[in-house]
């Protein structure tokens, strides 16, 4: 396969920084485009409907999203080696956001980071990694947390 445009999952984690680094490897190999995606996950839906969005939650959104931009911008300086890439911050749920992105950004390859959840956890939670690679229309690379890189 030849990647030209590779997508690269992160958030505030171990887990993404291995991720981040083996997508800028990756990147660097064929010569791709990076895109680093951070999502913005949505404010848990509030029990009184009259509620609305006050001051207070677009405030707390708009820190969200400058917070995602600093952490890309920091990812990108620790890793991307003045390769272009690309920053998307998404209000989203994580796995939506990560497909739907990679299908507009027209990503030939996804990587991600799993933060390595088992038993228990893993049931309640889920594993975002798995849902994405099980859906996506492009190849997707996961990265485990115990990976060396």
């Amino acid at each position: 396969m030849n990647y030209k445009r590779i997508l690269i999952a992160v958030d505030n984690s171990v887990s993404a920084e291995k991720a981040a680094k083996v997508g800028y490897e990756m990147a660097s190999l064929y010569g791709a485009e990076v895109a680093l995606l951070n999502i913005v996950e949505p404010a848990p839906p509030i029990a009184n409907p009259d509620f609305g969005f006050t001051p207070a939650i677009v405030d707390l959104y708009d820190n969200s999203v400058e917070n995602s931009h600093i952490l890309l911008k920091e990812i990108e300086s620790k890793f991307g080696n003045d390769r272009k890439t690309t920053y998307l911050s998404v209000l989203d749920t994580a796995t939506n956001g990560i497909l739907q992105q990679s299908e507009e950004w027209q990503a030939d390859l996804i990587v991600i980071g799993t933060h390595g959840r088992t038993g228990i956890n893993h049931f309640l939670m889920g594993s975002v990694a798995e849902h994405v690679a099980r859906k996506s229309a492009c190849p997707v690379l996961i990265v485990p947390n115990k990976a060396e890189v």
